[in-house]
């Protein structure tokens, strides 16, 4: 056992979470306090001594499901992965087959049709057979080929298109509506909650079942490498999927308190300035003359204004939409943060995120409201920048960061450098962030070759973490 908890522990690592050599020895001995043979208080044991964020909660049981899959379940050496028989030759109306010895689906009538004993399954909340179904399901439709290095998503996406998915939680919920003859859209509401939530449980049964005919053609290992789920810091911004997104969000709000703890700190405790001789003489008197404390002027550095110019086209949007959320989240640490938004016109929409405690409608109104089309809607920097330079360019001063979001990639326009260039000048600091690897840095119509010489610093920032990288350098 404790070959599979440092497995599992080395696993976690692999995927992102830190989990320190004392936490895994706590992992051990709370393990060796429970029984083996329930994997839920398995779960919640390891869970409460390995993870330390709730953002990390979904990788943490991926890598729980694929490890512990297989223990007590399949004997050495056993297999249930079919060899490979079509799921199409099925159509799902064929009498299903008996149950296991446990005894799920006892007195059902084995001539229903798959989705018909889903469904009674489902509205009955039958957990047992639900399970039992899951697997007959996996059998039937997924038709997992031996040795084939194919992801479970496939799987899952073959099993849930046979089974009709969609249109089982659509018969779900009007089932439970007439059972629980909801009169008002309150009622309908929380009953189509509560079928959302039991075809999500479905669902998980279903992928668990397929993870674990997984494990056992391919072992765990190789498993886990294909079935890795990246950490919310760790997501590419560009190429985040709907749920990503909303994990993005969750894991941006304890960054930005630590950030902002970080800034404020750095500012009260920095370093001290020089000797105040005349103070330092004044407090000597007590002493008879001799300076034995001496007294040093600290610095009292203001609190910067930033500037930030994001580009909003495309596949960048949700990149800077991300960006000039943490900012705002910031926005005590700094004297004022004023924000611009542009295509190939530019617009300010400070006034559109201040005063709101939901940013997330503040950003659907600055997507509603902003005017930032000057000709055609493509991204043109050239123009935008000159525009920002010929109505704002005065208002950038010494106590200015000014920070730039963009891929640079410019559809072969003018480049308008001489405005960073000018921007430099004036300004404090000026950044610009890249959700592009750098790799693809200059290629194509990418300019950012032009614009990085007046910068203090261009970053590459695909992802949460990237972002906090980059807030630190802010205080530098």
């Amino acid at each position: 056992m404790l070959d599979v908890i440092s497995g599992f522990v080395a696993e976690l690592r692999e995927v992102g979470i830190p989990v320190s050599v004392v936490e895994s020895l706590d992992a051990a001995e709370a393990v060796m306090e429970v029984s083996l043979d329930d994997r839920k208080v398995l779960k919640h044991v390891l869970g409460a001594t390995l993870v330390k964020s709730s953002a990390h909660r979904k990788a943490f049981e991926t890598a729980f499901d694929i490890y512990f899959s297989q223990r007590g379940e399949l004997a050495a050496g056993e297999s249930d992965v079919d060899s490979g028989t079509s799921p199409d030759e099925d159509s799902g109306e064929t009498a299903l087959e008996p149950p296991d010895s446990s005894g799920a689906l006892a007195g059902q009538d084995y001539v229903t049709s798959l989705p018909d004993a889903l469904l009674s399954a489902l509205v009955d909340w039958d957990y047992a057979a639900l399970a039992a179904l899951a697997r007959q399901a996996v059998k039937r439709y997924a038709g997992i080929v031996s040795g084939r290095p194919v992801a479970g998503s496939h799987y899952l996406f073959r099993t849930l298109r046979h089974v009709d998915f969609d249109g089982l939680g659509q018969r779900l919920e009007q089932e439970l509506i007439q059972r629980g003859e909801a009169h008002d859209s309150f009622a309908e509401r929380l009953v189509v909650d509560e079928a959302a939530q039991r075809m999500e449980a479905f669902r998980k049964q279903v992928e668990a079942e397929i993870r674990r005919l997984l494990v056992a053609d391919r072992g765990v290992r190789a498993v886990a490498k294909t079935a890795r789920r990246p950490l919310p810091e760790d997501i590419d911004f560009m190429h985040a999927t709907r749920e990503e997104l909303v994990a993005m969000r969750v894991a941006l709000k304890p960054l930005t308190h630590k950030l902002a703890a970080r800034i404020s700190w750095k500012r009260r405790h920095g370093p001290r300035g020089p000797l105040d001789f005349r103070d330092t003489i004044r407090h000597s008197l007590s002493t008879g003359g001799v300076p034995v404390d001496p007294v040093f002027r600290y610095p009292r550095p203001a609190k910067p204004e930033i500037f930030m110019l994001a580009d909003v086209s495309g596949s960048v949007a949700s990149f800077s939409r991300f960006t000039l959320q943490l900012v705002y989240a910031m926005s005590s640490q700094f004297s004022r943060v004023r924000s611009f938004v542009f295509i190939d016109g530019i617009d300010e929409v400070t006034h559109l995120l201040a005063g709101t405690d939901d940013i997330a409608s503040a950003l659907a109104r600055v997507n509603a409201e902003a005017d930032v089309i000057w000709l055609d809607g493509h991204s043109d920097y050239g123009h935008a920048f000159e525009s920002f330079w010929e109505r704002f360019g005065r208002q950038v001063s010494q106590r200015t960061s000014m920070i730039i979001l963009g891929d640079a990639r410019n559809n072969y326009h003018a480049s308008g450098s001489w405005v960073l260039e000018e921007a430099h000048r004036h300004a404090k600091r000026l950044y610009w962030l890249n959700p592009e690897p750098r790799a693809y840095w200059g290629s194509g119509d990418s300019i950012i070759e032009e614009y990085v010489p007046h910068c203090d610093g261009a970053f590459e920032c695909r992802n949460l973490r990237h972002l906090e990288r980059f807030v630190k350098a802010l205080e530098r």
